[in-house]
């Protein structure tokens, strides 16, 4: 079981029903459209622990987190057409936790992609200076050959 698994068992959830039929009911959660008790929360993710994260393990929560933002909407929609007051119905603060998390994502995405353009004009660099000296190697002069073959003569005798 890897870490992020056991780290975050709302997806060793999602695994269990993924061949469930899916309906509206997606966008609710427990099923109801207005939860009756207080859900409790975590925090949202830090950057630094995101960057241990595999792409794979980012993309899939990424997606958690996209579904978690779609049903607090629709939760915020059936708050507003049942005419509840913000004070007794308000997920703010998950809403909050959400984009910061997808935000975070964003960056360490981000900051993968030009460490890899770093790196790949770095390499690109490198080959060319490679080139460069592999050129003059095998190039020689009119004047080193015949100072070679000196030499060569020299050392033989």
């Amino acid at each position: 079981m890897s870490f992020f698994s056991r780290s975050f068992p709302a997806l060793n959830r999602l695994k269990q029903l993924a061949f469930r039929p899916r309906g509206v009911e997606e966008f609710f959660e427990n099923g109801k459209s207005i939860p009756t008790e207080k859900s409790w929360t975590g925090r949202a993710w830090r950057a630094s622990e995101l960057r241990v994260k595999s792409f794979d393990d980012l993309h899939k929560l990424w997606y958690v987190l996209l579904k978690e933002r779609n049903v607090l909407a629709a939760q915020k929609e059936e708050a507003r057409r049942f005419h509840i007051s913000k004070q007794y119905f308000s997920n703010k603060g998950r809403q909050i936790k959400c984009q910061k998390s997808m935000a975070r994502i964003k960056f360490v995405l981000n900051e993968r992609r030009l460490a890899w353009v770093e790196a790949t004009k770095l390499q690109r660099v490198a080959n060319a200076q490679e080139a460069a000296v592999n050129t003059k190697v095998s190039t020689p002069t009119a004047g080193s050959s015949t100072a070679a073959s000196a030499a060569e003569s020299t050392v033989s005798a």
